[in-house]
């Protein structure tokens, strides 16, 4: 039977591995590596009318429909949180795919050029897409100080 994991030193039950990885990530980032967390919002739709000021008779808050007609115009937004200093770097996208992804990830090593880059993210399909890890493969391959992780 194996041990349970160790988080910061000391072993404890019930402690999961990649967590207790992450936790480590983010309280004792190695020298010369940025950690940045990851994720995506949307789709979100744009309005055309500013919202319903007031309450109903009831003393619920005016709230209005969704306009799905303006499906075509809905957006993404990615997101980047660098855990060390709170900057963040984001990015909207018409859609939420890899190569929409991949146009983040870039963002995020122009954003941060020194040392290596560790992106603690969800199991997304467009992140773990063969494209994407072909695609940081060569940014891998080509970068001088570090690489880009997920």
């Amino acid at each position: 039977m194996a041990a349970g994991p160790v988080l910061g030193g000391v072993q404890g039950q019930g402690v999961r591995p990649k967590r207790t990885a992450v936790i480590d990530l983010y309280t004792r980032t190695p020298e010369d590596t940025t950690v940045v967390c990851v994720d995506e919002l949307g789709p979100l739709i744009p309005r055309v009318y500013p919202a319903q000021p007031g309450w109903t008779a009831d003393g619920n808050r005016v709230k209005e429909e969704v306009a799905y007609w303006r499906e075509p115009e809905k957006t993404w937004v990615y997101g980047g949180l660098r855990i060390h200093d709170g900057h963040a770097v984001t990015m909207c996208a018409d859609r939420r795919n890899s190569l929409c992804y991949q146009n983040f990830l870039a963002l995020l090593e122009t954003d941060n050029p020194v040392g290596q880059i560790v992106v603690v993210t969800d199991n997304l399909s467009s992140h773990t897409s063969v494209s994407t890890r072909a695609w940081l493969t060569e940014v891998i391959s080509t970068r001088t100080c570090g690489a880009v992780l997920l």
